[in-house]
Formats: structure tokens, sequence, C-alpha cells
């Protein structure tokens, strides 16, 4: 379906004009009703969010939560509130450029900054694909061995399947990519409730535990942990791919349409963040009900963590639902990166290929380096991974933060959508502190 860019041509702030639209074979293909009730025109809007949710719960978020939950029982709740709050207003300014200005992140840098700036952004957003990947690509490999005794190698290369499910998915309809999304989520949360049950935690130190302390900032074990919590929380590719896939909605042109697709996109987006939330802090509470009362204030390793839960909440259902979780995490986790590499390829260069093409590319891309590493170091070298992943997110973050603050408060790039002033001050001061603790993160693995 060709992009409607009547709204974006006349917006005078961008250098070129838009190029072929994000996902352009499922643009605008769900439709949005332009009669009838406000709940049916919502629903329309729901799925986006949750695809974006998926990134805010990956196997990084897991590592920062059990340890976090395992040395300082249910205290770091707090910080995983604050850094979702966080979250749910920068994602907002995605669905804000995009149905502002009819482009996605990718698209934006390259029609607003000269050609070498906006190819040395693609080259960072890529390199945050590959990172994001490898996370996602060893959490699914966790899983399968976990679950089903496959070795890592092996899961590893089984995770590059994965494109073929979002070409089929894609191919009858983006509503079933978000369907598949959704239950996997679904079953996360199932499980996730069923642990903690098993667990039962201490339900007045949770509710204390999401009241922020001194303490946080005045331990340093506790803030360096809590830094980690907040670092990768928000990342790189949700803020290009949320940017992308708000605009499969056939929302209208007009003001007032695209004022009410602004703001169910945004309502979708949050309330997805909060189910994402939940999950995170159900990985916490877990952690503190089982391991930090138990005195195995050290457990930090995913794998680890799986084979101390059956002795410690006396069932063997635990680690099973443990494991099942941590797979439909991955693989939500790789389909969604592998949509947000597909958007930065096709937003950043503009691209003329297949959609098959365009996403095998994209798959390779991220998959291939992945593949490598892990077959080289092993099982061994797991946790090695997910700390580069984390490390090379945190380094990228700011080229893509910055620009979408700066691109939501140009009016001459949105138009009657450009973010409110208050908004913008708030998403400013979010931006800077998100950077200076992922600064001080490379600063505190730079200096050992």
């Amino acid at each position: 379906m060709p992009q409607d860019t009547s709204i974006a041509d006349r917006l005078s702030g961008w250098r070129r004009p838009p190029g072929e639209p994000p996902l352009a074979d499922v643009f605008r293909t769900v439709r949005v009703a332009s009669s009838g009730s406000t709940w049916r025109r919502a629903m329309a809007f729901i799925g986006p969010g949750y695809l974006v949710a998926v990134g805010y719960m990956d196997p990084g978020n897991w590592a920062t939560s059990i340890a976090g939950g395992a040395q300082f029982g249910y205290a770091l709740l707090a910080v995983a509130l604050m850094s979702n709050i966080m979250a749910i207003i920068l994602q907002s300014l995605c669905a804000r450029l995009a149905v502002g200005s009819g482009r996605d992140l990718a698209q934006a840098c390259r029609d607003a900054f000269p050609r070498p700036v906006a190819f040395v952004l693609w080259i960072f957003a890529e390199i945050a694909i590959i990172a994001t990947d490898i996370a996602e690509v060893v959490g699914t490999a966790i899983g399968l061995n976990l679950l089903f005794g496959i070795p890592l190698e092996l899961g590893v290369i089984i995770t590059a399947l994965d494109v073929f499910l979002i070409l089929w998915l894609q191919r009858i309809g983006f509503r079933y990519v978000e369907a598949f999304i959704i239950a996997l989520l679904g079953v996360i949360f199932v499980c996730f409730f069923i642990q903690i049950a098993l667990a039962d935690p201490e339900w007045g130190q949770v509710i204390l535990g999401f009241a922020p302390t001194v303490e946080i900032v005045s331990n340093p074990a506790m803030l360096y942990l809590a830094l980690g919590i907040i670092g990768a929380t928000v990342m790189p590719h949700n803020l290009y791919l949320h940017s992308g896939i708000v605009q499969t909605r056939a929302y209208g042109d007009s003001l007032p349409e695209r004022r009410e697709a602004l703001k169910f996109a945004t309502i979708d987006s949050t309330v997805a963040l909060m189910f994402a939330l939940l999950v995170n802090a159900s990985i916490l509470i877990l952690a503190a009900a089982t391991f930090h009362r138990g005195g195995h204030t050290s457990v930090t390793d995913i794998g680890e963590a799986h084979s101390m839960l059956a002795p410690l909440v006396g069932s063997l259902l635990a680690p099973k639902l443990f494991a099942i979780a941590l797979l439909c995490c991955g693989l939500n986790s790789t389909v969604t990166a592998t949509m947000a590499g597909q958007i930065v390829m096709e937003g950043f260069l503009d691209i003329k290929l297949a959609a098959w093409a365009r996403r095998l590319i994209t798959r390779l891309i991220a998959i291939v380096p992945a593949a490598g590493v892990t077959l080289y170091y092993g099982a061994e070298g797991t946790g090695l991974l997910l700390i580069l992943s984390q490390v090379i997110l945190a380094f990228q973050l700011p080229f893509a933060i910055v620009p979408l603050v700066m691109f939501t408060r140009d009016k001459a790039k949105l138009g009657a959508l450009t973010a409110p002033v208050w908004l913008s001050l708030v998403a400013g001061t979010i931006a800077a502190i998100i950077i200076a603790l992922n600064v001080k993160l490379l600063w505190d693995i730079a200096t050992g």
C-alpha cells in the first residue's frame, strides 16, 4: 500500500521527503474503524505496545532482576518502577514521532541529518541490533538447554529459524504477529504467577519495596545494581521498533484522526509496559523470596538460579516454569529484534528489495555474529556475552534517544503534534539520566 505523504510533505523541517514506509508490506494494513464506539476504535491500536514490551523483559533484564532480588530482597522494586516510568515516556515519544511525521526513527534520522551523519547513526544502530540479538539468542538457547537439554551451540542455530516464522505470520497478517507475541506473554505471566505462589513472598515487604529508600543511593553495591536495572531497561532497538509498527494502523490523515491515533497508541504502549513491569517485578520478587530469604545472596547466573529453585521452593514444577518463561521471553525477543533490524535497515538506507530478502539480510547481519561468538566461547561464555551486549547497548543508546527528543520537540518537523514543553523537558531529563548512568556503567567496566 503506498504511503500517504500529504502530511509529511507539508512539514518543512526535513531535508528530504519520506521514502518507502516502514515494513511496507504491512503498512496501514490494520483497519481502524472510522465510526462506531471509542472502545472499538481503541481496540484497533492494541498490539504494537506488547511487541515493544517484549524488549523490557529480555534475558539481560532477567540477569539484573535476579541479582537484585537475591542480594537486596525487595528493595530494588522501586528502581524497576522508576525505570518503567522512564520507558513509558520515551516510547510515547516514538508514537508521537510516527503519527506526527509519518516517519519511523530511522527514517527521521535519514531525512533530518546530512548523509554522513545518518550513515554513522545507521552503523551504530546496526551494532545495537547485533548486540540485542546476542542477548536474545543466548537467552533462547539457555531456555532450550534448560528445558530440553539441547546443547547451547545448537540452540543458537535453531533461533535463526524465527525469520521464517515472521515471514509466514506477516504474510497472513500483522495481527497474527501480535497475537503470537501476546500469547507467549500470557504464558510468561502464568508461569511467574504460579512460581510466586509457590515461593510465598512477604507481601508487606513487596509493597514497601516499591517505595524508594536513601539506601539505594548510599549503598554502593545497591546503587550499582540499580544502575544495571535502569541501564538494561531502555533499549535502542525498541525506539526504532515502536516508531515503525505504530504505522501498521490505517488511521486517517486529518489532525483529529491523528490526535486520536496518538492517544490510543500511547495508551496501548503504557498498558503493555505496565505488564512488562509486572513480569520484571515478578522475577525480582521470586529471587527475593527464594534466594535472598534462603541466604543465597550471590546468585547472578540464570542457569544457577534455575538449578536452585527446586530445593528452595520445594517443587520440581518451579524450575520447569522458569525455563518455559525464559524460552518464551527469548523467542519473543528474537522476533521483535528481527523486525527492529528490518526497520533500521530500510529506514536508514531506503533500500528497494523484496520483503523476504530484506528480512533475510537483516536477520543474517544479526544472527551470524551472535552464533559465531557463542560457538567460539561455548556454554561457559554466556555470561560474558550478556555483559558484552549490555555494554554495547549502553554505548549506542544516546545516538537513539537524543535524536528522538530533538525531533519530537521541533514544530517544523511534527507540526501540530509537537510534544508540549513539559513533556520535552521531562523526556530530556530522562535521557540525560539514562545517558549519565550508562556512561557510569561503561566507566566502571573500563576501570574494573
